[in-house]
């Protein structure tokens, strides 16, 4: 009996603009199509990359806010990074994933100076349990597709729509390179609005059109903490927003706005 294949990464570079993209970044909504949450993930690794390349110091990536303009295939995509607002301290940089002439996603990332301010450390948002304090949680039995299979899940769910949970994966995100700690959560971000079901996703679709995060530290790697809450509107429109933690604590926040329909 042979063993399942396993991709060496989310994506595989072939060339010097472009990556292809392998079966763990399938589904859910399509698994011919993309999950965004690895595309997302590529897009702040190429931004990060492309800062080392130009000037090396240290800015950190503290926003980042993502449109998701179409679906994109499983298949190669081409790339583009360009800095809109150069700076000392302050830079405002785009990143977008095209494939065969369109533009899919758009990331905009605004990188600030970090300095010490530990003496002043402090968050009121409250802590959810650690992971071991979860229960084991299979999310391909919601969701198809190769992403949401190399996921690993942790969840409390007090109610649809409500839920703390854990995410990891071991799948890494490029061939290439190491991806950094925070492009590699980021890389999993998206999985937020699939992981408390307001609604069952055969009977109702709510896909997300953007991704929103602001983070006020860098996240340690491992384990990434949600706090998630699933709310839809009376008019088509939703929102997913989650506190996001590392095993220290909060480290930031997230939101997605959603279009809710029938399923086809």
């Amino acid at each position: 009996m042979t063993s399942p294949y396993r991709p060496p990464a989310y994506f595989v570079r072939t060339g010097p603009t472009s990556y292809r993209a392998t079966a763990a970044t399938s589904g859910a909504w399509n698994t011919e199509e993309q999950h965004i949450a690895p595309a997302i993930g590529l897009l702040v690794h190429l931004i990060e990359a492309d800062f080392a390349q130009r000037r090396g110091d240290d800015l950190v990536i503290t926003q980042i806010s993502c449109d998701i303009l179409g679906t994109i295939p499983v298949a190669e995509m081409d790339y583009q990074v360009r800095v809109l607002r150069p700076g000392r301290t302050i830079e405002l940089v785009e990143a977008c994933l095209a494939h065969g002439g369109r533009t899919a996603v758009l990331l905009r990332a605004w990188l600030l100076k970090p300095g010490d301010t530990a003496g002043l450390a402090a968050s009121p948002l409250p802590r959810i349990p650690p992971p071991e304090h979860h229960p084991e949680w299979p999310p391909a039995e919601v969701w198809p597709g190769g992403f949401i299979a190399s996921l690993s899940c942790r969840r409390i769910e007090h109610e649809p729509g409500r839920a703390s949970y854990w995410l990891t994966t071991g799948t890494p995100l490029v061939d290439d390179a190491q991806a950094s700690a925070l492009a590699r959560t980021v890389g999993l971000l998206d999985a937020a609005n699939g992981m408390t079901v307001r609604a069952d996703p055969t009977r109702v679709a709510f896909p997300n059109v953007d991704l929103t995060a602001h983070l006020f530290r860098r996240p340690f790697p491992g384990w990434i903490g949600f706090d998630t809450a699933v709310s839809f509107g009376g008019e088509g429109t939703g929102l997913t927003h989650s506190t996001l933690h590392d095993e220290d604590g909060p480290f930031g926040t997230l939101a997605q706005i959603l279009t809710v329909r029938p399923a086809r």
